[in-house]
């Protein structure tokens, strides 16, 4: 009796089933598989518009430039049904001399480790280099499974025969396939799919903390990352702009489960002349706007800055809940009122979020960064609160009596109720008779009377006035 030959998963599973446990074990899945595709070749053959046309979103930066993606970027992709992670690295340049090139090698290296199947990406329009043979020789000695996609396949119809030289790699079959117009994206994925491991009931992670770390360049964002982490995640280099995309990590403890965005440096627009760095900017905007939560890095050998208030008030006009995170507090000389100081100049400096917690870290050397996990839970939950209307309307009444509302020419305010309307961040209507008499003072002041009552410390609060003749949304 003839029996089947084994799938390309089960060879796979039976020689390397420690490797693949190992891997899942780094980047934090325990024993929920799901499968990780990493995308690898040598720079600028088309690896990031090919993961952005996999995972259906622009979420890599797409430049003709070689060295744009320096530091892995995570995404989550679906074919067949089956859920499963992708990620993109930055180009391998094997023997470069050049401090970010080698770190980009590196990340690559890192993603092959973690990979269950690699998509190796070759241009037909150059043809094989030598630095494509190189890098192959690496993903073999990897033991990992390997798929061959040769890119720029753009012309339908007859088979390129440029294609075959691409069999001396020694990797199997080459896939033709276009990034730019996703033909044989499909027959790809088909590949990469034959090496997934048999599917496993597996939970979303819907209590997942979005925490994005924010500041503008070279305050130690990256450190921070990679200190939590307890591996080199992302790029650290004194050079400014070495991250230029938002890096999604995850990572859990005992306090919960959390997603720690990286993003790149903002400086201020007319230091932003170069095309890549305004999408990075772009980037980290958009990081803010998907966070629960936002740290907000400062130096503290230079305090609060210009650029520091503007990149904390984005953060503000987002709604999200923020602490303030003052970093390389090992290089300051302290004495006994040092900390006072700081913590009363921040508070000043950014007069219009004195509601974020300050914390006082060194990403170098792990001072006070175990503390961050509690205080992001717990301003999260403070983003989060929902207060039932009679408890508002009772601080309202007592709030009224303490403080009269105002008048002009002769008409009082008269507020009806108050009641919530939305969380992240906590927005609550008053209703009124005259919109126009509820002076801005006296917002701040039920704003503060609602804070006291109620905590809501690291969230920012909304609140809109209606008349009572208002349609309500």
């Amino acid at each position: 009796m003839r029996t089947s030959a084994p799938t390309p998963w089960v060879r796979y599973k039976t020689q390397n089933q420690q490797r693949a446990a190992f891997a899942r074990e780094k980047i934090g899945v325990s024993d929920r598989v799901k499968p990780l595709v990493a995308i690898v070749g040598r720079p600028n053959v088309g690896k990031s518009m090919l993961f952005n046309k996999l995972c259906g979103q622009r979420l890599s930066i797409v430049e003709d430039t070689p060295g744009v993606t320096r530091d892995r970027l995570y995404a989550q992709c679906e074919w067949r049904n089956r859920v499963f992670d992708i990620v993109d690295t930055g180009g391998i340049e094997p023997g470069t001399d050049d401090q970010i090139l080698a770190f980009m090698r590196e990340q690559a290296e890192i993603a092959i480790s973690t990979a269950t199947v690699i998509v190796f990406v070759c241009d037909i329009k150059t043809g094989m280099t030598a630095s494509d043979q190189e890098v192959a020789n690496m993903l073999l000695r990897s033991g990992k499974p390997v798929v061959l996609a040769v890119n720029k396949a753009d012309q339908t119809g007859r088979e390129n025969p440029d294609i075959y030289e691409f069999y001396n790699l020694g990797l199997g079959d080459p896939i033709a396939v276009s990034a730019v117009h996703g033909h044989g994206t499909g027959d790809l994925l088909d590949a990469c799919f034959a090496y997934f491991p048999p599917e496993e009931e597996e939970e979303e992670d819907d209590d997942v903390i979005k925490v994005a770390v924010i500041g503008k360049p070279n305050v130690g964002k990256s450190s921070l990352i990679n200190r939590i982490l307890g591996e080199e995640r992302v790029i650290v280099s004194n050079v400014a702009g070495t991250t230029r995309d938002a890096i999604d990590s995850y990572y859990e403890n005992e306090q919960g489960k959390f997603c720690f965005i990286d993003t790149a440096g903002m400086r201020k627009k007319s230091k932003v002349d170069d095309r890549i760095e305004k999408f990075s900017v772009l980037r980290s905007t958009m990081a803010i706007e998907r966070s629960d939560v936002c740290l907000i890095l400062i130096d503290a050998q230079e305090g609060v800055t210009e650029q520091d208030t503007k990149v904390a008030g984005l953060a503000h006009e987002a709604g999200k809940a923020c602490i303030i995170v003052v970093n390389k507090w090992d290089a300051i000389e302290k004495d006994g009122k040092t900390m006072d100081k700081m913590r009363q100049d921040v508070m000043r400096d950014l007069s219009y979020m004195t509601y974020a917690p300050v914390l006082f870290i060194s990403a170098l050397t792990g001072q006070r960064v175990g503390r961050l996990f509690e205080l992001i839970r717990y301003v999260n939950d403070q983003a989060a609160m929902r207060i039932t209307t009679g408890m508002l309307n009772n601080v309202l009444a007592d709030a009224t009596a303490r403080v009269q509302p105002p008048t002009d020419k002769g008409r009082r305010l008269k507020i009806y109720y108050i009641t919530q309307t939305g969380i992240r961040p906590p927005h609550f209507v008053c209703f009124c008779n005259d919109a126009r008499l509820f002076h801005f003072s006296y917002q701040r002041y039920l704003e503060n009377q609602i804070r006291s009552t109620f905590g809501l410390e690291g969230t920012p609060v909304r609140l809109t006035v209606r008349q009572r003749s208002d349609k309500e949304e």
